[in-house]
């Protein structure tokens, strides 16, 4: 099963496009990311909806961040291109009589939950400022995650 990989790939032209300011034309933004313009529309498109980007026609126009890299946390992102939960459990609904089923489901489940609360709770307390700062080699403000 192929991963859903926007939420890097996000990340990854919003901190540019902060770092960078002015405005990126969808072409440009896919043809950083090796995609299609349309795919970058539709998932900026997302993040309009949101009030993380702007999007301006014609000459000169493209998409720009609207709010700066320290009020965008990575929870804004993921909510604005997912509303669902961000680790879903693979549970088994194949035999929902079986206590087996049910027990081993509801492990998985306790730990999965667990587990989202912890990526909620890093990924909101996560700016793109600090990622940005990452980059740039001023890691001070966001040490990578050791242990979860």
């Amino acid at each position: 099963m192929k991963t859903d990989g926007r939420l890097a790939r996000m990340l990854h032209v919003l901190v540019h496009m902060g770092l960078l300011g002015g405005r990126e034309t969808s072409e440009r933004i896919a043809q950083m990311l090796n995609t299609n313009p349309v795919v970058v529309r539709r998932t900026l498109g997302d993040l309009r909806d949101h009030g993380i980007v702007a999007s301006e026609g014609g000459r000169g126009g493209g998409w720009k961040l609207i709010k700066p890299l320290e009020e965008v946390t990575v929870l804004d992102v993921q909510r604005a291109l997912n509303a669902g939960l961000i680790l879903p459990a693979p549970v088994s609904h194949d035999h929902p009589s079986c206590p087996v089923e049910k027990a081993s489901n509801a492990i998985i489940q306790a730990a999965h939950a667990a587990a989202e609360q912890q990526l909620v709770t890093r990924y909101a307390e996560t700016t793109l400022a600090q990622i940005a700062d990452m980059a740039l080699g001023e890691s001070r403000t966001l040490s990578p995650v050791t242990s979860v």
